[in-house]
């Protein structure tokens, strides 16, 4: 018997809409579903889903460790998912009282590239209800900088270009055919109609092949390169200064003598910090602002954007200047003239470029983990949401909008935390506007306290996931960390190298063996109006269970039922639901979806404002200035290359893999069995390599082995490998591209690693 059910792939963030063809309780094949919001197409990944569900790799029971981390056989046993959950809460309960919970660390992979998502928030939740404030989560390298760094400017994430009408698409850092297959068709619809777009990328690989402008950055430059761009719009007027002056703290005066905003307080007895002052240029008098919540012009004052004015303080007379023009200044250290060395792009297309996104708005754009695995990655966010301010379509029709989303419940939790158990997360010290403000921490500092008790120690870990041993810096930290670990619990499909350190490894199921619930499909009105609950197409394998199964089971046993529907699962995600208006037995009669009559509303700052502490888009950002960092975007050049290390090495994601999963599906495999490193050919020539060559690759920290692959588009000085690799006869038990990264060299504010610039040199095998 043969039956074709609607879903959609959860594989990855785009969500794409398919149909699962099912034959004698067999996923034999999965398709495009052209009637979903996201269904017009399915990557190759999607498509050889069969060969990952019903891998001979899989494991399909729950197993305990019996011989010593270390060994090369770990001694595996089956036990039954009693044995486990009981071992597991005995030992989470134990260290609770002993410990306290803070020395339990969980660990969640991306709900970004993998089927985590079903159940992310209710991991988050579990870690929060148990009391830890510690969660190991791929934030700082995945969507911190365009989803938590930008609130710091606009009070929100980046958004969604509204592809339908925008006139103007830029892509940085950002390859959507490779990573977010729903927004390239969307993308390349709205080139059809006539919209341009430009590229920012080191490689000209997918849609750059079609860019209007193709930007060559350098790894690394990009918030130079923004600061070069904005530099050109502001000399040549290419701004919206209504929106600028009405609806930004650009015209908030800045005290040159202490950088802060000045205030009422400053000029009078009892004033308020919190009102701030401007310039006006009518009257050449110092102004109030109006109202946080509906800035304007009042009374006919109009508010300077440029100039330096004496103001007669409390203290004296001081110098102050509108924020706007200490961000003017700022941005012409950064003219392209200065800078085209630094980030390999001309003036010229500089210039070129600004050009084309002042005469071709709407303008929207794009930009992920390109301009996020670096370490100046927060101000090199900031950088990009002040450029993109300039052009004045924030959530205007055709600009980057936030569209319409469904009503539901929030169950991450972080509310159980209390405020005390929040200020333990680890890292949060150090940088206390980081994901540690979320309850996310980075392996660095998880394996600082595991080997180093620092600040306190963690004993266990319960990881749903992950692969820490092939995507974070460096595979030896993690590898005498995790040796430490008095518990290691990780739930997973397949057995992978950090997997291997498990004390106890739980059988997770595929989305195909699942339910699964998703609210909005982002790329799109339509698409984000949509809520799917996904069915299970076949029976789980073996003994495997959810990810969500194992966390209510889990809760339950430690005793947290109360924050878990008492291990009601349906109950669960019907309380998910509830504002949405749609209930569980709707969609479960729909598995193709509901789509709710939603619609957008734009700029809806002109009733509510901004949700930050001005209430205003923040071309000065307070809250990082009040935590000691620059309130403008601020950048070094970085290392010069020497003879030992002379070429820039990045990493990008090829369309055949997602981080380190997929190396064991035979098909994929085919496509690409080895790992690769793209080199321009002038380079190759130089060492003396050709296209097939193995080479060895080499930093200050380590060495790995690659395939060398030429690509003309590469600048002569770059280099650009993967990362991700473990199956691969040729590395043994080599080490990997994230081993070739200084750990200390991370983001100051959100602890990004520079896992898209490192230093190094390359030799033919």
């Amino acid at each position: 018997m043969q039956k074709k059910i609607a879903g959609y792939c959860a594989l990855c963030i785009s969500r794409c809409g398919i149909l699962s063809t099912v034959r004698d309780g067999v996923l034999v094949a999965v398709e495009p579903d052209p009637s979903h919001p996201t269904g017009e197409h399915l990557c190759i990944k999607g498509r050889t889903a069969p060969e990952w569900v019903h891998s001979p790799d899989r494991i399909l029971t729950p197993l305990r460790r019996t011989r010593p981390k270390g060994d090369d056989d770990p001694g595996w046993e089956a036990i039954s998912w009693a044995q486990a959950f009981e071992t597991i809460a005995d030992r989470l309960n134990q260290q609770a009282r002993t410990l306290g919970p803070e020395s339990v660390a969980f660990s969640v992979t991306t709900p970004s590239g993998t089927a985590v998502a079903d159940s992310f928030a209710w991991i988050n939740r579990l870690a929060h209800a148990y009391g830890s404030p510690n969660t190991v989560f791929a934030t700082e390298n995945c969507n911190w900088h365009k989803d938590f760094t930008p609130m710091h400017t606009t009070g929100a994430g980046i958004g969604m270009p509204d592809y339908a009408q925008t006139g103007c698409i830029i892509l940085w850092g950002f390859n959507p055919t490779a990573t977010w297959l729903a927004q390239a068709t969307h993308i390349s619809n709205a080139k059809k109609r006539g919209a341009k777009l430009v590229v920012i990328d080191c490689r000209k690989v997918g849609l750059a092949s079609k860019a209007d402008q193709w930007l060559n950055v350098r790894p690394g430059s990009d918030g130079i390169l923004a600061m070069s761009l904005a530099q050109v719009m502001i000399k040549q007027g290419w701004f919206d200064r209504p929106f600028i002056r009405d609806w930004s703290n650009g015209s908030y005066l800045v005290r040159l003598d202490t950088g802060a905003l000045l205030t009422d307080a400053d000029i009078q007895l009892d004033g308020s910090t919190t009102r701030y002052l401007q310039w006006d240029e009518g009257s050449g008098e110092i102004i109030h602002a109006e109202s946080e919540a509906k800035p304007g012009l009042a009374g006919g004052a109009l508010p300077a954007l440029f100039g330096r004015y004496q103001v007669t303080t409390l203290q004296g007379v001081i110098t102050c200047s509108p924020a706007f023009q200490c961000y003017a200044d700022r941005c012409e250290a950064y003219a392209p003239e200065l800078q085209a060395e630094t980030t390999g792009v001309s003036a010229e297309q500089v210039y070129a470029t600004a050009r084309l996104l002042h005469e071709s708005g709407p303008v929207s754009y794009f930009t992920w983990t390109g301009t996020a695995q670096q370490p100046q990655a927060s101000q090199t966010s900031r950088a990009l949401s002040l450029l993109y301010a300039l052009t004045g379509y924030l959530d205007a029709p055709g600009g980057n909008v936030w569209f319409e989303k469904p009503a539901i419940n929030n169950v991450f939790g972080l509310e159980l935390l209390s405020q005390g158990q929040r200020s333990q997360a680890l890292g949060l010290a150090e940088r206390p506007m980081g994901p540690g403000t979320m309850g996310w921490i980075n392996s660095k500092d998880l394996n600082r306290a595991i080997v180093h008790g620092e600040p306190y120690p963690v004993k266990t870990l319960i990881s749903f996931g992950a692969n820490p041993q092939l995507t974070k810096p460096p595979t030896e930290d993690t590898d005498a960390a995790f040796k430490q670990l008095d518990l290691y619990v990780h739930a997973d499909l397949f057995m992978n190298p950090t997997a291997q350190y498990a004390d106890i490894f739980l059988p997770v199921a595929s989305p195909w063996e699942r339910a699964g619930l998703y609210p909005g499909f982002n790329v799109t009105q339509q698409a984000e109006a949509h809520l799917q609950l996904r069915p299970a197409v076949i029976e789980p394998l073996g003994e495997s269970k959810s990810d969500l199964w194992i966390v209510f089971q889990l809760a339950t046993k430690l005793g947290l039922g109360e924050h878990f529907f008492a291990g009601d699962m349906k109950q669960a995600l019907a309380h998910v639901l509830s504002p949405s208006g749609i209930s569980l037995e709707a969609l479960e009669a729909h598995p193709q979806g509901i789509t709710l009559p939603l619609k957008t509303c734009y700029r809806k700052y002109l009733e509510n404002g901004f949700s930050t502490a001005t209430g205003r888009l923040e071309i000065y950002a307070t809250a990082l200035q009040e935590h000691g960092y620059d309130p403008l975007p601020a950048f070094s050049s970085g290392r010069v290359q020497d003879s030992v290390y002379p070429l820039l090495l990045t990493s990008a994601k090829w369309v055949q893999y997602c981080h380190s999963q997929q190396r064991n599906v035979p098909s994929l495999l085919k496509r690409m069995p080895d790992p690769l490193v793209e080199l321009h050919p002038q380079t190759a020539g130089a060492y003396n390599i050709a296209e097939g060559d193995w080479v060895r690759i080499t930093t200050a920290h380590d060495g790995i082995q690659a395939r060398a692959r030429l690509n003309k588009s590469l600048q002569p000085d770059v280099a650009c490998a993967q990362y991700g690799w473990w199956m691969c006869d040729e590395l043994g038990q080599g080490h990997h591209y994230n081993s070739l990264v200084d750990p200390d060299v991370i983001d100051p504010i959100g602890s990004s690693n520079s896992l898209r610039q490192v230093y190094c040199n390359i030799q033919k095998k």
